[in-house]
């Protein structure tokens, strides 16, 4: 398999039969060829920084059901929260000044935050940190209010495609949910021109070889700016609470490849990766990640956004751990970026077949 990870790194994409016999098959020695090419590109593109967005957590109020998440509408255990446009500034304050020159809003999807008042909370902030850049990971939106944003200050929007399987994505989402409209809300922020992206859940139950193979070619497809995957994690109060955790091998496998197919992709190495193993964070950015999302969320709300059960929030995890995290990059030969960190991924590649 030497072969197929030598075509990836230099052709930066492989045949979907190629894809299948490498997650299929792939053994340890191809596995750390795949990691240490993918470490390279990632060197070579954006050097040894590893750039850093705040992560602030807007509320765990969502109007769907999804079976795998914590924050389900049906879970009656959550203690629910809603942070004011107050607080959310005030984190920004905060983040800014330990350095942090992207912030992430995140959150369920609240019907609360209408547009008018997220428009102008996004206004707001790019009026107070005009060199800034703002994502926003809040779910599916309608057009009109993806432009809104947009037109406001958001740059950027995290909506992950969960899986490329239409039967599965109705396995693990409510009936009012459609693989079809999240496509087609991703095409939407692509259109608008937000920095866009994408990703799966690692191991979510009922996910195949197969159906991977289909994420990474959905992913060629959509050609993203962006890409975010992680183990799926289970939460003790959904329908899912007894399947077991995603492979971390695996998910360290997907971000290597999917480096290598986009070089010039922002990956982060996430927090589910750090919950599932306490090496995960530095072990993804030695698969070819090169962001990390310290949480700058309020200390006394953040046990409360709980998609999945014992989510890391503190230590390295946490927006007053950047010293810990440093030292931890230090040691594997990377250090802090606090640079925007945008980039643009040319768009020049041919169509997958």
């Amino acid at each position: 398999m030497n072969h197929l990870a030598e075509r990836l790194e230099q052709e930066h994409r492989l045949r979907p039969e190629e894809y299948r016999t490498l997650l299929a098959t792939c053994d340890d020695e191809t596995l750390d060829r795949l990691r240490a090419a993918a470490c390279r590109t990632t060197l070579d593109h954006f050097g040894n920084g590893v750039y850093i967005r705040g992560l602030i957590e807007i509320g765990n109020y969502c109007r769907n059901d999804c079976l795998y998440c914590g924050i389900r509408r049906s879970n009656r255990t959550v203690e629910r929260y809603r942070l004011s446009a107050d607080e959310i500034l005030a984190c920004c304050e905060t983040g800014y000044g330990l350095g942090f020159r992207t912030f992430v809003l995140q959150g369920g999807e609240d019907p609360a935050w209408n547009d008018a008042g997220l428009t102008a909370l996004v206004a707001e902030i790019r009026r107070r940190w005009p060199d800034c850049a703002l994502t926003l990971s809040l779910g599916e939106r309608s057009a009109e209010s993806y432009e809104a944003l947009f037109r406001a200050g958001a740059t950027r929007y995290l909506l992950r495609h969960e899986t490329a399987d239409p039967a599965l994505y109705a396995r693990l989402h409510p009936a009012a949910m459609s693989h079809a409209h999240r496509i087609a809300c991703l095409e939407t922020l692509k259109r608008i021109g937000y920095q866009t992206g994408t990703g799966m859940m690692i191991g979510a139950p009922g996910q195949t070889v197969d159906t991977l193979v289909e994420d990474l070619l959905l992913i060629e497809r959509i050609r993203p700016q962006m890409i975010g995957i992680g183990p799926f994690l289970p939460h003790s109060c959904t329908p899912l609470a007894h399947e077991p955790a995603g492979s971390l091998r695996l998910t360290l496998l997907l971000l290597a490849m999917l480096r290598l197919m986009f070089p010039e992709a922002l990956i982060p190495s996430t927090t589910a990766l750090a919950t599932l193993s306490s090496a995960g964070r530095m072990e993804g950015i030695l698969s070819g990640a090169n962001v990390v999302m310290p949480n700058l969320s309020p200390a006394d709300v953040r046990n409360r956004y709980m998609l999945y059960d014992n989510k890391a929030a503190f230590g390295c995890e946490a927006a007053e751990g950047l010293a810990a995290l440093e030292g931890e990059l230090n040691r594997i030969g990377r250090r802090i970026d606090y640079g925007r960190g945008d980039y643009w991924a040319p768009d020049t590649r041919a169509d997958a077949n």
